[in-house]
């Protein structure tokens, strides 16, 4: 089984769908959506209201949520499409052009891979990637195949925020010195749940894929999966990636001299094993002069820092980029506004909606990967900046990082969790 998806990337394969893309704009793309939970549904919409793009198919280890998502396509006046619980069944078929993949963060990169040997081109839910390893194996999948692939940043598809990086690149606001994510968000606790029965319907075995098996509890899986280590990258992985990568893309700044992060669970005592409160520094020498990166990502009461998030209680999503003549602040995903000097007079200002998944499909017709805003090289580095953090975080020190290595100085420790133990058939692979 694993040999067979090492070769379905086959050339002639690669070339037939190359041709179909380039024919005309309105020939049809067929996407696969993969993982029917909360974004899925987001995917589902995408590709059920966007011209000649049709949904081909629905895959899902939970039969409940394949039913439910065919039950909304009934009610829509939509057809239904096949469905399946293994990714592979729609890999097999030619027909399909793409997958968009929404499932948990620990199959991202493993199924991204599988399809781009299999001649699809992808769109994945951010985080790419589980770890650092996966972030270098995933970019690598993508050339070899010579793949479309996109990480579901929507911000990079926002005119607004566009126009907001180009303004901070041009100098606008001078000489750029700390780039801020921001990512404070009303979470309650999730309590804590025993172990149960695995629920029919469900194929868990699957569901684990690389990560461990672990006895099934509730709160290991649906949602919930995102505070435990095996499967998720806590919040700073969940809502945090979208600031990480708008700090990243926003600053230019890509390998870190040192990332020290700090924090803990604060308040609850419950299941979840990632930190609630997390607040990470990633220190850089850009053309010899010094740069701060942070990350702040806080649960519960906060505060409205720079404005973001307006009067609404509980979340403040955002970013900061604090310059010499000024400071610019993304608020959400496509609204930015700044104020300039030491008076802090109003500057630019601009808000639109993003077309991140219709820009995915514009890509996937031109077969060009600068026309993709959220192309997975720059998607998997926002990744390795967010797994750093996290790293620093888990083993309690400062991380001093070797950009030619790719990897910790003199950290045996740290090294290790810059990839995982795989299991069985759910290896991703060191040559793709």
């Amino acid at each position: 089984m694993n040999r067979r998806y090492f070769l379905m990337g086959s050339a002639a394969a690669t070339a037939t769908r190359v041709v179909k893309a380039r024919q005309s704009p309105n020939d049809t793309v067929r996407v696969a959506v993969i993982g029917c939970g909360g974004r899925g549904n987001s995917h589902m919409g995408a590709w059920t209201n966007m011209p000649n793009v049709q949904l081909a198919a629905l895959v899902d280890v939970d039969d409940s949520h394949s039913e439910r998502f065919i039950g909304s396509l009934q009610k829509r006046g939509k057809q239904p499409v096949p469905t399946f619980r293994d990714i592979r069944k729609v890999l097999d078929d030619k027909n399909i052009d793409a997958v968009s993949i929404a499932s948990p963060n620990h199959w991202h990169a493993l199924q991204t891979i599988w399809a781009c040997q299999a001649g699809k081109d992808v769109y994945v839910e951010k985080p790419a990637t589980h770890n650092v390893f996966e972030s270098r194996q995933i970019v690598a999948a993508a050339r070899k195949y010579n793949r479309m692939v996109q990480m579901g940043s929507q911000s990079r598809s926002s005119a607004a925020l566009q126009e907001a990086v180009q303004r901070l690149k041009s100098g606008e606001f001078g000489e750029i010195y700390h780039a801020r994510a921001l990512c404070f968000k009303a979470r309650n606790t999730i309590g804590k749940t025993p172990p149960s029965p695995v629920p029919p319907g469900v194929d868990y075995d699957m569901w684990c894929g690389p990560a461990p098996v672990r006895p099934f509890t509730k709160n290991r899986f649906h949602y919930n999966w995102h505070w435990f280590w095996d499967t998720g990258n806590g919040d700073l992985g969940n809502q945090g990636i979208h600031e990480v990568d708008i700090a990243y893309w926003g600053s230019g700044w890509k390998h870190p001299t040192k990332v020290t992060a700090a924090g803990g669970k604060y308040m609850f005592d419950d299941d979840q094993e990632t930190p609630n409160t997390i607040l990470a520094s990633l220190e850089f020498v850009v053309d010899g002069k010094p740069k701060l990166m942070t990350f702040d990502t806080r649960h519960w009461y906060n505060n409205h820092e720079a404005g973001i998030g307006g009067e609404r209680a509980g979340n403040t999503i955002g970013n900061i980029f604090y310059g010499s003549k000024g400071y610019l602040v993304i608020d959400g995903y496509n609204k930015y506004y700044s104020f300039m000097d030491r008076d802090g007079k109003p500057g630019p200002a601009n808000n639109s909606r993003d077309n991140h998944f219709e820009n995915f499909i514009s890509g996937v017709r031109s077969r060009k990967r600068e026309d993709l805003t959220a192309e997975i090289e720059q998607g998997a580095w926002s990744c390795v900046l967010m797994h750093l953090a996290n790293v620093s975080y888990r083993v309690g020190r400062t991380l001093h990082w070797d950009e030619k290595t790719w990897s910790v100085k003199n950290d045996a420790e740290a090294n290790k969790l810059l990839t995982r133990e795989y299991r069985g058939q759910y290896v991703v692979p060191k040559n793709v």
